[in-house]
């Protein structure tokens, strides 16, 4: 089966689902985020195959998400490290677990928590405007055409 290629749309959320929109990409994030760096803890932790883990990994290695960096010379063993760009999918992944938090965790409650190391509060991600340091939400705001967006065919 062809995968669809996503990166070629005038979207950002499509472009940024052709690079972490498989299944799998989050969750290798997660635990590298987190510090399982090296192959095998990330197949032990989340019971993938070594063919889709290489191949996920490969993917995350060729945008630029991670990277692979040596940490034995014999035998030559590799382990990957967020990039910038990593690091700040990282922080897509926590507006995520707010949403799970609120909608998939039941009574159970959230299965972690996440202290912010400016006050020290256990807290969660919220959106705010970069302009005026407001609450922003879906129903806040208005979607116009930016400078990246493909023509009106309709000339209009």
């Amino acid at each position: 089966m062809q995968r669809t290629n996503f990166g070629e749309m005038a979207c950002s959320i499509a472009r940024t689902l052709d690079v972490i929109g498989e299944p799998w990409s989050p969750l290798i994030l997660r635990d590298v985020y987190v510090g399982m760096t090296r192959f095998a803890q990330l197949q032990e932790d989340l019971g993938i195959s070594r063919k889709v883990l290489t191949e996920r990994l490969n993917w995350l290695v060729d945008n630029g998400v991670l990277e692979r960096r040596a940490y034995s010379q014999r035998p030559l063993r590799q382990e990957y490290v967020l990039t910038v760009k990593g690091t700040e999918l990282c922080d897509l992944l926590l507006v995520m677990v707010r949403w799970g938090d609120r909608w998939t965790a039941g009574e159970a409650g959230p299965p972690v928590l996440y202290r912010h190391h400016a006050c020290g509060e256990i807290s969660h991600v919220e959106l705010r405007c970069s302009g005026c340091g407001q609450p922003m939400r879906a129903t806040d705001i208005d979607i116009l055409s930016g400078p990246g967006s493909p023509p009106d065919p309709a000339g209009s």
